[in-house]
């Protein structure tokens, strides 16, 4: 599952699923550009990441995003878009403003992306959405990221259709529970962290490295036929 020649642009990939993902597209030969709108992380990025200041649900700066990274590594063949954020509120305590931020940023931007990147792309392209388990099932004090990962679902199997045609591959991995700026809080909570694990069949959250490996999978040529699809990454978790 090697890398070589291609050309991959990685949306909030300064940190935790995305960089893992980033870093392993380049230990397997591929030319890497990382987009995030964390200025400090994207500074401490080693070397053979190009870090892009961006931010993946402004469509000005994701079309300035994507052209800086195709004129310093040539067309992209590899997108994997993985920036995300949720409020971990009840419903009732949802503002709008945070609401439309999560729209913005997990759902808008995944399409803003793949926008931004579609008139470009052509055979032999793979096209890789971070969605989540909580885009099949429900999650407690998460109703707008379940909203959101659920529409990337769905963008996703819709446009592997329109995109088929064209050679370009496009699929989904749905992570279940990592150790993520966004689980931190569960984590650090020994009651909730225990009703977790207790769920997960293999008693323990995902490591970074493992949905990298995933990534890695959907954007080589061991994947040459698959697209419209979702890999889940989750310890079992939806097999109940």
């Amino acid at each position: 599952m090697r890398l070589d020649g291609k050309s991959a642009i990685v949306t909030g990939g300064a940190s935790g699923i995305g960089l893992a993902a980033a870093r392993l597209f380049a230990a397997r030969g591929a030319r890497v550009a990382v987009v995030d709108r964390d200025v400090a992380a994207l500074g401490a990025l080693e070397p053979g990441l190009l870090g892009i200041m961006g931010d993946a649900g402004d469509e000005a700066a994701v079309a300035a995003a994507c052209a800086t990274a195709r004129d310093a590594h040539g067309p992209a063949t590899i997108l994997l878009t993985s920036s995300g954020i949720s409020t971990g509120r009840a419903l009732e305590d949802t503002a709008l403003d945070d609401w439309n931020e999560v729209l913005r940023v997990n759902l808008t931007g995944t399409f803003l992306c793949c926008k931004h990147m579609g008139g470009a792309l052509g055979e032999g392209v793979s096209v890789i959405c971070i969605s989540s388990v909580a885009g099949h099932v429900g999650l407690r004090k998460a109703v707008p990221y379940c909203a959101t990962k659920g529409g990337v679902e769905l963008l996703v199997r819709a446009l592997a259709l329109d995109w088929a045609p064209r050679g370009v591959r496009v699929n989904c991995i749905a992570p279940g529970f990592f150790a993520t700026d966004l689980t931190a809080g569960m984590i650090a909570n020994p009651a909730l962290n225990a009703r977790v694990l207790a769920a997960i069949p293999m008693g323990r959250v995902g490591q970074d490295a493992e949905i990298a490996g995933a990534a890695v999978f959907l954007a080589s040529a061991a994947s040459g036929f698959v697209t419209g699809q979702t890999l889940t990454v989750d310890g079992g978790y939806l097999a109940q």
